[in-house]
């Protein structure tokens, strides 16, 4: 993906300065540095990554970009409490290319409902298929339908779709006010 389509994701979340925003599963750090960008240096980014080394290429990458807005969490995203981020911390969280990759999405999904606060908003990207082994295999493929029943099962309510790109579909979904 190209800086131009994850800016067009992330306008689908309303991003606005001053806020905090989580990334779970910030592998390359693409989404984490514009989100950064987006929200300021009064905002807060959580990069939440298993791989540290991961980790600290986007350090290096937000070195590079003055960005001080970002803080980085190794942490287990299939269990409970995996982000190591308070209840109800952030007002967004980004869940881009993860949850086919994950074994536990029932758990994926829970965490960032916990962590979101009540009117937190989320956006969802991922593979719709496999595209001949461009993306991932067809059997870790986990389709738009798979994604709105995961997040609905955690408490979400969908607010959006859309196409995210040849490749990839967008959802947006919010945590209801209590």
């Amino acid at each position: 993906m190209n800086i131009s389509e994850i800016k067009k994701h992330l306008e689908k979340l309303n991003l606005v300065p001053g806020e905090r925003v989580a990334d779970f599963g910030a592998g390359s750090g693409i989404y984490t540095i514009e989100a950064a960008r987006q929200i300021g240096h009064k905002g807060k980014v959580y990069a939440i990554e298993i791989q540290k080394e991961l980790l600290e290429k986007i350090k290096q990458l937000a070195s590079q970009e003055s960005l001080d807005n970002i803080e980085y969490f190794w942490g287990d995203l299939e269990e409970n409490g995996g982000s190591k981020l308070g209840d109800s911390s952030v007002d967004a969280v980004i869940l881009a290319n993860i949850i086919f990759q994950v074994e536990k999405k029932d758990i994926l999904l829970q965490e960032a409902y916990r962590v979101l606060k009540p009117l937190g908003r989320l956006l969802i990207i991922d593979w719709s298929g496999s595209y001949s082994n461009l993306g991932p295999p067809e059997e870790y493929v986990v389709k738009e339908e798979e994604a709105n029943q995961l997040a609905a099962q955690a408490g979400l309510h969908q607010e959006d779709n859309f196409r995210a790109g040849d490749y990839h579909y967008g959802l947006i979904f919010t945590k209801q006010a209590s």
